[in-house]
């Protein structure tokens, strides 16, 4: 919370004493009150937060002939600065200069620890005074004056460097004093403003989770919305969802960044003093992850402020998710880290929701599967045998050569089948921690499974040591990218062939090793202005390894239909 200031007075009250202030003065004063109105009615208008502070600025700066202008957000607990919003300083010039200031020391920290009205006519001669860092432009007379919103400190207004190389006088002081009584009353319904609509933005990010994670859709597609809506919404450097790992510690899953990340796969130790207090179900605030002796891995050295806040729900923690803000970013408000933790909550819900869905989807399958396995066993296969019976009885009663070779060849296939169809009823009674886990086997399922829609078996090759080399992380992606591009051939190309390669000897640009899939097909090809949501869901995966996936020619006639490329890192 903002430090109060005790006896503040009413808002409206201040400017009516301020005003009335103004009578008896010189005609000077009097004849600059239709530019103090103008200035007030430019300072009222809009409720950007942001816009509303630096129109402030520069209309202080004009009404009081000053050249540079300035306002420093008191931050929550009352003792430095949060923001700080500048007029008259070029990007060139803050740039040079760097930083800016945290009002902890010097004559902006005097002004937050005793809001008051100063006037300098030369504020490097004050002892309150810090100096200047280098970069920094010559200033000599300065004017503070404190910002109240609602009774409470918001900032101070600062005034420097008088144009024609004078002094502020009294008629400046009382200008600005109702200035910033007015600009306090703008601040106030910019805030309201701002936290609707922030409230408003967290709201939508939360139906967006929710109706991602419930729509049946891919798990990891559905947890990757999670992190970059908790990006968004938390204006972070990165949104990241963490769930437990086997070995213990948690494990990241998704990862929202501007840039391409390796993070994916990462796992946080057990012993981290984060993981412990967000397996208990705590959240956790950081100010600089980059040097809070908590944040162990390496990849906290990038970020500055940063949540992390446990997914719970019904007292059962599913996992965590980070939004953490770059290095030297400012702090998240105490709004912003309520509205996070309420959003945590909404996907964990989520998260319960579909995982109950998914169970009851694969007891339905399970199911079914029981089911289909009977009647191929009960039904098909006795037929099978029966048929077989049949052609080698007519097979021993032929005299024609011909027909007894024919009716033979006829035998061994049905023979065939039914060896097939008992492995497959084998495949249909296995539970899933009895199921293959080879990167291979679930190559071959993949494709076996697009065989049925697309009516017909895609060929496949293999090179390298696919089952040894692929990590589990990158295996997964694979098969996720493998489904996507069968999807997308039989949805969109109508091609009659197309071929699989998965190589895992490839040596990736940045040199190292990797497993590259390819899927040509005969189709249609991409056509321009087509759909890319698919593609662009394959570049991604990839690129959250470390890797990259592109589309070039197919292997129809004149190099018709499309081959999706996808590759990472092993």
């Amino acid at each position: 919370m903002t430090a109060a200031v005790p006896d503040a007075p009413d808002p409206l009250e201040a400017a009516t004493q301020a005003t009335r202030s103004l009578h008896g003065l010189s005609t000077e004063l009097t004849a600059r009150v239709p530019q103090l109105l103008e200035a007030m009615r430019s300072v009222g208008t809009g409720l950007e937060l942001h816009s509303t502070l630096d129109r402030i600025c520069e209309t202080a700066a004009e009404l009081a002939d000053a050249r540079y202008a300035a306002i420093g957000v008191v931050d929550e607990e009352g003792k430095g600065l949060s923001d700080f919003v500048t007029y008259g300083v070029g990007d060139d010039v803050a740039r040079r200069i760097g930083h800016r200031p945290d009002g902890h020391a010097g004559l902006l920290g005097a002004l937050i620890r005793n809001p008051q009205t100063i006037r300098l006519a030369d504020l490097s001669a004050d002892p309150r005074a810090a100096g200047f860092p280098p970069g920094h432009p010559p200033m000599h007379s300065f004017l503070g004056v404190p910002i109240r919103v609602q009774g409470e400190i918001f900032g101070n207004l600062y005034l420097a460097e008088k144009n024609g190389g004078g002094e502020f006088n009294d008629y400046d002081v009382h200008m600005v004093r109702v200035l910033a009584t007015e600009a306090g009353i703008a601040i106030g319904n910019a805030r309201l403003y701002e936290a609707a609509r922030q409230r408003e933005r967290w709201i939508d990010g939360s139906v967006a989770v929710t109706t991602a994670l419930l729509s049946g859709g891919d798990a990891d597609d559905a947890l990757t919305v999670v992190a970059e809506q908790a990006r968004r919404l938390a204006d972070a450097a990165a949104g990241i969802v963490l769930l437990p790992a086997e070995e213990g510690g948690l494990e990241i899953v998704a990862a929202s960044s501007p840039h391409p990340t390796k993070s994916l796969g990462v796992v946080i130790p057990p012993e981290s003093p984060v993981v412990e207090r967000l397996m208990e179900g705590e959240a956790v605030f950081v100010a600089d992850a980059s040097s809070d002796v908590r944040m162990v891995h390496r990849l906290s050295a990038q970020y500055g402020p940063a949540m992390l806040l446990p997914l719970q729900s019904g007292g059962r923690v599913l996992g965590a998710l980070a939004t953490p803000r770059a290095r030297g970013a400012r702090q998240f408000t105490e709004a912003e880290r309520t509205l996070a933790t309420q959003f945590a909550s909404q996907a964990a819900l989520a998260l319960m929701m579909a995982e109950a869905q998914r169970d009851r989807e694969r007891l339905a399958v399970y199911e079914d599967r029981d089911r289909i396995a009977r009647d191929l066993h009960d039904l098909v296969i006795q037929r099978l045998f029966a048929t077989g019976m049949m052609l080698e009885s007519a097979q021993r009663r032929s005299v024609v050569p011909a027909v007894q070779e024919g009716v033979g060849k006829a035998v061994d296939e049905l023979d065939v089948t039914i060896q097939e169809i008992r492995t497959a009823i084998f495949a249909l009674q296995q539970g899933p921690a009895e199921a293959p886990s080879g990167l291979r086997t679930r190559v071959l399922r993949e494709i076996n499974m697009a065989a049925v829609p697309l009516g017909f078996k895609p060929s496949h090759r293999f090179l390298g040591a696919i089952d040894a080399t692929v990590g589990e992380l990158t295996g997964k992606n694979l098969i996720a990218a493998l489904r996507e591009a069968l999807s997308n051939a039989f949805r969109h190309a109508g091609a009659s062939r197309i071929e699989v390669v998965v190589d895992a000897g490839v040596t990736l640009p940045d040199g190292t090793p990797g497993v590259r899939l390819s899927v040509a097909d005969d189709g249609v090809g991409i056509p321009e202005g087509g759909r890319r949501s698919g593609l662009r869901n394959l570049a991604r995966r990839a690129e959250s390894l470390g890797g990259a996936s592109w589309c070039g020619p197919g292997i129809g006639e004149d190099d018709g239909g499309t081959t999706v490329v996808w590759e990472a890192p092993l």
